[in-house]
C-alpha cells in the first residue's frame, strides 16, 4: 500500500509507515536539514522541499499522513489561538480532497483538545467529514506503545465513507498488565555515559531551566523530548534535582550534569540510531530541532498497522 506524507520532518511518521508495510511515494516539508536527515535514512523517497501551499498536485495513495506544525497548540509554546500555523490543517484537507485516499492519519499535540482550541479541533473534524470520511480522534501516550518517553499526542484518523471500515484505536501494549514500559536504560543501552561534548548542548543551566525538574532516572521512562537544545532534558548520569521553592530547583550535588545528546534524544523518540548527515557542519540546535519535532516511529507504526487492517 502507498502513502503520501505531509509535514514529514525528519521522518518519524514515515519510519512508522514504512515499518507498517507502506511505500512512501511522496514526503514534504520546508526544513532543509529535516530533508537531509530524512533522505540519509530513507533515500528512496521522493521528498519535496517546498511550502505545502505551493504544491498543486499529489500522487495517488492509499493513506495520507500529516503532522502539521503545533506551535500554536503546544503547552510548551505561546498557545496562541490565532497563530497562522493553527490553520495548516486546511492545506492537509486540500490534499485529502485531491487524493481521496482510503484513509488518513493526523498527529498533533494534545493541547489541541483544550478549551482554547476546541473550535479548531471541531473544525478539522468537520472539514475531514465533509471530504467524505468517518473521523475519530483520541489522545495516546507514546510510552503505552513501546517508546521510552511520556509523550501525549492526539491522533485524528479517518476512513473513507464508501469502504465501511470501523477503525478502532489500538489498546496499549506496555504498562499495567501488559509488558513493562521501556526505560531510559533500555533505550540508551550501549551508548557512552559521557560522549563527545559536541553531541550535547553544554552552555550551562539558566534560571528557567532550573524552574522545574528536568530529570528522570535510568529505570523510568523519559519526560517528553523537546526541540530546543537549551531545554533538552537531563541525562540520568546527572545529579538529582530538588525543589527549593516554586519555580526553583537545584542539583543535590556538585557532580557534573549534562543534557541528552541529539543521538540519545533520537533513541528516546524510538528511532534507534538515526543517521545525521553533515554532523560537523550543522548546528546542535538544528539536530535537536528535527528530532524533538518528530513523531515517535513505534507509535505511528501501531496506528498505521491498525488502519491498514481496516481495508
Amino acid at each position: 500500500m502507498k502513502a503520501v506524507s505531509l509535514f514529514s520532518g525528519c521522518g518519524g511518521s514515515d519510519a512508522g509507515l514504512i515499518n507498517a508495510g507502506f511505500e512512501i511515494v511522496m514526503a514534504n516539508d520546508i526544513l532543509p536539514y529535516a530533508k537531509e536527515v530524512y533522505e540519509a535514512n530513507h533515500p528512496k523517497t521522493d521528498y519535496v522541499l517546498k511550502n505545502i501551499k505551493e504544491i498543486n498536485s499529489f500522487p495517488d495513495a492509499d493513506i495520507l499522513a500529516g503532522c502539521y506544525p503545533c506551535q500554536g497548540f503546544s503547552q510548551g509554546g505561546a498557545r496562541q489561538a490565532d497563530n497562522k500555523l493553527n490553520y495548516l490543517y486546511k492545506e492537509f484537507a486540500r490534499a485529502l480532497n485531491y487524493i481521496k485516499p482510503k484513509g488518513f492519519i493526523v498527529e498533533n499535540v494534545s493541547g489541541m483538545t483544550s478549551k482554547t482550541f476546541q473550535h479548531l479541533l471541531q473544525d478539522q473534524i468537520k472539514i475531514f467529514s465533509e471530504a467524505g470520511y468517518v473521523v475519530k480522534f483520541k489522545v495516546l501516550n507514546a510510552s503505552d506503545y513501546g517508546v521510552a518517553q511520556e509523550r501525549k499526542r492526539i491522533f485524528i484518523v479517518g476512513t473513507r465513507n464508501d469502504l465501511g471500515c470501523d477503525f478502532v484505536f489500538p489498546e496499549p501494549s506496555h504498562g499495567l498488565e501488559n509488558a513493562p514500559k521501556i526505560t531510559i536504560r533500555e533505550a540508551l543501552n550501549g551508548l557512552p555515559l559521557w560522549p563527545d561534548e559536541k553531541e550535547y548542548y553544554n552552555n550551562g543551566f539558566h534560571w528557567y531551566y532550573m524552574s522545574r525538574n528536568r530529570k528522570r532516572n535510568w529505570d523510568e521512562t523519559s519526560r517528553t523530548m523537546v526541540s530546543s537544545a537549551r531545554h533538552m532534558l537531563l541525562h540520568p548520569v546527572s545529579p538529582d534535582m530538588v525543589k527549593i521553592e516554586k519555580d526553583h530547583w537545584e542539583f543535590t550535588t556538585d557532580s557534573p550534569a549534562r543534557r541528552f545528546t541529539y543521538r540519545e534524544a533520537a533513541r528516546l523518540q524510538g528511532f534507534g540510531d538515526l543517521i545525521f548527515p553533515r554532523e560537523n557542519e550543522v548546528t546542535l540546535e538544528n539536530k535537536y530541532k528535527v528530532v524533538g519535532n518528530a513523531v515517535p516511529p513505534p507509535l505511528f507504526e501501531v496506528i498505521s498497522k491498525q488502519l491498514k487492517n481496516c481495508f
